[in-house]
């Protein structure tokens, strides 16, 4: 009681001695200390929404990159724990990863807009950005339109490659245990400068339970795997068979990525030739 009485006669009489005036202040107001609400989050259901997988314009997200021709041991089944819940475990530490920032844009306004009446946004798969993937979401699914090199005449040959039926990436809501099927043709396409028409057919699955993702900063309770199988048949030459696996959660969008060597028979695929996954 005495310190208190000590401190408010000292602010008492340097308040009114002479010739000082106390300057004003100003006054707190709580709205302004109140964080703005995140656009999304979590609420672990079992499923993911459209609203789930919203993009972020212009709003890097970092990722770690495995070096071109890198081959990786994966394990894309995951492990059964004795709970009998999932765990994929993706957390090694490569010293020779890369970090790079990826970010979706808007189509309108790109020279390739009037090929993609119905996209909405771009997102290179590329470090480089050259190559884009053209993607439109709705409440039934996440679209893949087509593919746009980023500028109009590159110095390796415009791309412009649009699907007769757009490529069903993410049936929505995604939820444990769903399938599906596309079949697109493509004609009339350019690839680095070069003509090109051909067939693809992606073949798509979701694991059955939701699990858990580890990475080598953070983890994920309740990711769920979706498997791509690929063919790509061009008019002329060979097919080709891609098989790759992609982790999602709410509000994250994938959150890591695999790619099994061409050729690769398996959807539970041990090595992996790319590796992609959220971090720092």
């Amino acid at each position: 009681m005495a310190s208190a009485l000590a401190l408010s006669l000292s602010l008492l009489s340097a308040a009114c001695g002479p010739n000082r005036t106390v300057p004003p202040r100003p006054i707190w107001d709580g709205d302004a200390g109140v964080p703005v609400p995140l656009g999304c989050v979590p609420n672990l259901d079992g499923r993911i929404e459209a609203t789930e997988l919203m993009p972020a314009y212009d709003v890097g997200a970092s990722f770690l990159l495995s070096p071109s021709g890198e081959l990786r041991d994966v394990l894309t089944a995951g492990e059964v724990r004795p709970d009998g819940t999932l765990r994929w475990d993706l957390g090694t530490d490569y010293a020779s990863d890369v970090a790079v920032r990826f970010s979706a844009q808007h189509v309108e306004g790109t020279w390739f807009a009037s090929s993609f009446p119905s996209g909405q946004f771009a997102v290179s798969d590329d470090p480089s950005g050259a190559l884009l993937g053209v993607y439109r979401l709705d409440t039934t699914g996440l679209y893949l339109l087509g593919f746009a090199s980023r500028d109009m005449s590159p110095p390796e040959g415009q791309t412009l490659w649009v699907y007769e039926t757009p490529i069903v990436v993410f049936q929505l809501p995604l939820v444990p245990g769903a399938s599906w099927v596309t079949v697109s043709d493509v004609r009339n396409a350019t690839v680095r400068g070069l003509p090109y028409a051909g067939r693809d057919t992606y073949e798509t699955h979701v694991s059955g339970s939701a699990g858990e993702l580890v990475l080598p900063d953070l983890s994920f309770t309740q990711a769920m795997r979706v498997s791509t199988h690929v063919t790509i048949e061009p008019s002329a030459g060979a097919a080709i068979q891609r098989r790759q696996s992609s982790w999602l959660f709410e509000c994250f969008g994938e959150v890591a990525r695999v790619i099994a060597p061409e050729g690769e028979a398996s959807d539970d695929f041990t090595t992996a030739a790319s590796m992609r996954r959220f971090g720092l």
